[in-house]
């Protein structure tokens, strides 16, 4: 006899139901609340029923996050715990007798009834320091490079309503542009202050003396062209330019500490250098994989790893019909991973990725086919490289 346990996971109030696996008949069924105190309270319950009906296994429909504390908790009680996807409990909930009806409730016996009957079911583990500092760090940093891209996009979208000569001229993705665009924004104040000025301010600021003084001359030279005395609101609007650049410069600034730290604990990760070692995989990448995976060593097999990126292609059978289509589900986040660095393996010295790439175009595949092909070709490779741990080997590198 064993015990399947389904705990519904909630950001204040979690549910949980034990089952019976050999009877199926529900033990316990109660709501807790999201503290130490109830956890442990539950642990125990938890423990009283093993001691009857042995071995227990718990099921969660949330991995990481609002679960954080409940995960680690169990874990360290030395309770087995599984993922039960929540697209897997909606519709399981949905095939009831009732099943349109959501409840807490009843998708915490969903869930032990799919422990209860899935023992194939991914087990959840705990992560390591790094793993974790990994998933913290990769987050924001995808958070602040969202948010700058929306910031520079505004920026340009103000500088072309009052002085749209600068905004073809200069670009705020570059450093120095985006200097100057934090002290000079009008062409008024650009024409007062003059070429002189200008390189000697962005020399203060930590700017190049050549590049300097090329973007302070091609901006006085726009900002002669532009005669009209002043664009209705170009105070304002170059108040909030010059803020937005301000902002642009402290999060750069931000993200090379971000990139620092993640590079510092990639050094401290026995998994990185071999995952670094594959073209196209740089720190940024193999940061984010290492956090979307939590360890690769939760997948036993490359196909295990395709799947779970949504990069496998799935069997449809249905009567005398039989073919394979294109996945849907999968984790996003790992499928972007995996098909950004196989485009970034395409321009790498390592032939081999180019090489594949090119016989699928001459089969006939489109280029976004093609570099899905390749990503799940390299998943493989990938994966024979951390089982053998051994770094990849290029093959047939081009002379630089």
């Amino acid at each position: 006899m064993s015990l399947a346990v389904g705990i519904d996971v909630a950001k204040e109030i979690h549910w949980i139901v034990a089952v019976d696996t050999v009877t199926g008949t529900e033990l316990l069924s109660h709501r807790f609340l999201n503290e130490p105190a109830e956890i442990t309270s539950v642990l125990a319950e938890i423990t009283e029923l093993e001691v009857e009906h042995g071995p227990v296994t718990v099921g969660l429909d949330i991995v990481g996050g609002i679960a954080g504390l409940l995960t680690a908790m169990t874990t360290a009680a030395g309770v087995a715990l599984v993922h039960v996807p929540g697209l897997m409990v909606n519709r399981s909930r949905r095939a009831t007798v009732g099943g349109e009806n959501k409840s807490d409730p009843r998708d915490a016996r969903v869930i032990a009834d799919q422990v209860r009957h899935r023992p194939e079911l991914r087990p959840i583990t705990i992560t390591d320091e790094q793993i974790t500092r990994l998933r913290v760090l990769t987050s924001r940093r995808h958070d602040l490079v969202v948010d700058q891209t929306r910031r520079i996009q505004r920026l340009r979208e103000h500088l072309v309503a009052i002085f749209p000569a600068l905004e073809r001229m200069a670009d705020p993705t570059n450093l120095s542009d985006l200097t100057l665009l934090s002290r000079y924004v009008t062409p008024a104040e650009i024409r007062r202050a003059g070429a002189d000025t200008i390189t000697d301010s962005l020399r203060d600021a930590g700017v190049r003396r050549g590049r300097a003084a090329t973007l302070a001359k091609r901006a006085v030279v726009v900002a002669r062209d532009q005669h009209i005395e002043e664009v209705i609101g170009e105070s304002i609007i170059a108040e909030v330019i010059r803020e937005l650049a301000e902002e642009a410069l402290r999060v750069r600034r931000r993200l090379r500490e971000l990139d620092a730290a993640i590079n510092e604990t990639l050094e401290k990760h026995a998994d990185a250098e071999l995952i670094a070692s594959m073209p196209g995989m740089g720190p940024t990448l193999t940061a984010e994989l290492l956090a979307a995976t939590g360890g690769m060593t939760r997948f036993a097999t490359g196909n295990e790893l395709a799947a779970a990126a949504g990069l496998a292609p799935v069997l449809h059978q249905s009567g005398k019909v039989l073919f394979r289509r294109r996945a849907t589900t999968g984790k996003r986040a790992l499928k972007q991973i995996f098909y950004r660095s196989a485009f970034c393996a395409l321009s790498s010295p390592d032939i081999a990725s180019k090489a594949y790439y090119d016989r699928k175009r001459a089969e006939g595949k489109s280029h976004h086919q093609a570099v899905i092909a390749l990503a799940r070709r390299r998943i493989n490779v990938l994966h024979a490289i951390l089982r053998t741990r051994q770094p990849y080997r290029p093959v047939g590198v081009t002379a630089a």
